[in-house]
Parts: structure tokens; sequence; C-alpha cells
């Protein structure tokens, strides 16, 4: 006698009670895992809160009010402006450089780990195993250690203090392209790979039309994973940067408090630019969660 699978006797039950009329009985047991979900979105969103409330309060409510219940005096307005004006608007081009280090470091950083990952993944050649363990060495070693050295070898290069100082440390991140190597190894056919190759297609062509398709949504998540990285990044700008005109948002911040730290508005526009600099990553996430579905779903579909 075969033995029924229990998803199929519970599948059939579901089917019975549809027929009957009945509502399917909800798994039990779920209770706690809600709880603990309901207890970290409160966790991360409460500092959320606190920011947007913190930034309708001005100068002389941030101090003197309960922390959490906004202002509707029209401090939020206040303080924009004042930030928008802040030392010939200062905050716009920080900003801008904010985009530049994040878009540009994180596209480069997603080529390269594409590359790095595939070739990885994909190619048998002689010290690959050394390869790959002095990789998981490059992530466990923090990027802290390494901000001092890349300066001095920056330094001694004569782009130290430019953008591509900046830019340059952020291309190579062993974790995206370990990321890269192992969504490589799971969703590119080797089998695919030869059929080009007989084909008559070179290595590059193989690379571009048949590797990188499926690893998209791979690459996606590097690129945000960059992206926020280089976007929250303080110690490496702070390190490699002396011209205020080249300041991303956090070395700009960091120099707001030091130049107006006697003065209690400069917090106030602290807060407001906080708050104005995670919108970017929202935005991004939102944006590029569709392209995770639509590359999951069509891969499914193929086969």
């Amino acid at each position: 006698m075969t033995a029924v699978h229990p998803r199929m006797r519970r599948d059939a039950q579901a089917a019975q009670d549809s027929i009957a009329g009945r509502r399917p009985q909800r798994p039990r047991g779920g209770l706690v895992p809600t709880a603990i979900l309901l207890i970290g979105a409160v966790y991360s969103l409460v500092p959320v809160y606190w920011l947007v409330s913190a930034a309708t309060k001005g100068a002389g409510e941030l101090f003197t009010t309960p922390t959490l219940i906004p202002s509707f005096t029209g401090g939020f307005m206040q303080n924009l402006t004042d930030l928008l004006a802040f030392n010939d608007g200062a905050f716009l081009r920080w900003s801008g450089n904010s985009v530049l280090y994040s878009v540009g470091g994180a596209l480069l950083a997603t080529a390269v780990s594409a590359a790095a990952g595939y070739g990885l993944a994909k190619f048998e050649f002689r010290g690959k195993q050394f390869v790959f363990t002095f990789l998981l060495i490059g992530v466990l070693i923090p990027g802290v250690i390494l901000a001092i050295p890349q300066y001095l070898l920056l330094a001694k290069i004569g782009i130290a203090g430019t953008y591509w100082s900046v830019l340059l440390p952020c291309m190579i991140s062993p974790f995206s392209i370990y990321l890269a190597r192992i969504y490589a190894a799971a969703v590119v056919p080797t089998e695919l790979l030869e059929a080009g190759r007989l084909d008559g297609a070179n290595e590059w062509r193989v690379f571009r039309s048949l590797a990188l398709p499926p690893m998209v949504p791979g690459l996606i998540t590097i690129f945000l994973l960059q992206f926020v990285a280089i976007w929250n990044n303080f110690l490496l700008p702070f390190i490699m940067l002396s011209k205020e005109e080249t300041f991303p948002l956090t070395v700009g911040f960091y120099s707001m408090m030091n130049q107006g730290s006697d003065q209690l508005n400069v917090y106030n526009l602290v807060i407001m630019g906080c708050l104005i600099a995670i919108i970017p990553l929202i935005l991004l996430f939102l944006f590029l969660q569709r392209y995770w579905r639509l590359d999951l779903v069509s891969g499914s579909l193929k086969g």
C-alpha cells in the first residue's frame, strides 16, 4: 500500500473543507514568531520616528519638550530652510558627493565582483583554492584596519584627497566577490556556457550574454549592500579627504558639529540632514525589490 505524504493529506483535507464550505484551520504556533517580528519592527522603527519627531522642533524645543512628541510650530520647514542655506549650500554639495561615491563605488564593486565571482565559480586554474581562501580571510578583516594603509598607499601615488581616494578602495569588496562566486555557482549552468563556446562565442560574449542574466538578482543585492555601506561610511572619507567640497554627508555632518557645537540650532540642522539622508536608502530599496521579484519569477519559469 502506497504511503500518503502528510502534505498531500493536508491539501486533500483543505479541498474537502473548501467543498463543504468550512474555513480551513490555520496552523497554530504562529503567535510567538509574530510577537518577535513585531518587537523587532518596533525596535527598528522607533529611532526613525524619533528622527522625524526631532526634525519638527525648533532650536529652543529640542531639549525642552518631550522627545517623542512632534512639534507643530513650523520648526520642520525652518530647519529645512536653514539646512539648505548652511554655508552657501554645503548640504547639497555633500549630498552630490555622497551620491557620486555610493553610486560610482557600488557600480564598480558590482562589476568587479561579478567578473571575479564568475571566474572563481566557473574556471579551473592553478591556485584557485588558495585565492578563495585568501578571499575568505579578506572577508574576516574589518575595513577599519585597512583604512590607514590604504591612505598611505594612495598618498604615495598622489591621489589622496581626491574623489578617487574614496572610489578606488570601494571597488574591491571581498564579501561581495564571495557572494557573487556563490551565486554564480548556483544559478549559471556549466552546460549553457559550454554550448555557447561550441557555437563560437568568445569568453566575453559567454560572460555577458549567458552568465550575467541569471546573476542579476544576486548582483542587485551586491549593489544595494555596497551602496548602503558606502553611503553610511564615515572613517574612509574622513581619513582620505581634507577639502570640504569633497566631503560626503557623513563627514559633512561631523564638520557641522565641530563648527557650531556652541550653537543649539546646529543640532536641529544635523537631525534634519540625517532624516533627508535616509530617504535615498528607502527609495532605493523600494525601487530594486521589484527587480528581485521579477528576476526570481522569470528564473523559475525558465526551467
